[in-house]
């Protein structure tokens, strides 16, 4: 369901639950704190998203929208392929800097959901299958040889890492070493 079809106390409960969620962890946070942060009651949390794993799963989606937004804005303005793959790694380091850092919200995801089948499993295996598509498709412009889809998993595994390495350093320089190790991986435009 489209957040913009939720009432105001969805809208409410889902911005409580998405900042809760990425700052303390899904498995930390009950629906009691997230409706009483959210200023409603249980009844209505229940009465817009069901139940919590729903809630959660609305959680993913709405920040896997916001990331799309952030890649389609930060690439809109590259026409070569190869600048266009440099900049979602300009996107990884400009969205995992921010305040309250505490890294992809969907690989903390998956990692507190222990249940192979937990329906925001899904959610998190479209992200990063999303994420791979786009960058394969542009690396198939500069090297249509087949190469591609193993280049593209290259480069996840390279931004992923950084990920990780900059929660634990909290700090960007990981995204500006990976963007370095891409730029010289993919072939000149």
């Amino acid at each position: 369901m489209a957040r913009t079809r939720r009432g105001d106390a969805g809208a409410k409960v889902l911005d409580t639950a998405s900042r809760l969620f990425y700052r303390d962890g899904i498995n930390a946070v009950g629906v009691d704190t997230i409706a009483a942060e959210a200023g409603v009651t249980k009844t209505a949390l229940y009465t817009n998203f069901g139940s919590k794993d729903r809630l959660v799963v609305a959680y993913l989606r709405e920040r896997d929208r916001r990331w799309q937004e952030e890649v389609d804005r930060i690439t809109a303005g590259h026409a070569s392929p190869r600048e266009r793959v440099l900049a979602v790694v300009d996107a990884y380091e400009s969205w995992q800097s921010r305040d309250g850092f505490r890294g992809c919200a969907f690989l903390n995801a998956a990692s507190e959901l222990p249940r192979l089948d937990h329906p925001a499993r899904e959610v998190v295996r479209h992200h990063k299958a999303a994420l791979r598509s786009y960058l394969q498709a542009q690396v198939d412009r500069l090297a249509p040889d087949g190469a591609a889809a193993a280049l593209a998993g290259t480069l996840m595994i390279l931004l992923e890492g950084a990920v990780a390495t900059a929660v634990v350093e909290q700090g960007t320089g990981p995204f500006r070493a990976a963007r370095e190790v891409v730029a010289g991986m993919l072939p000149a435009a």
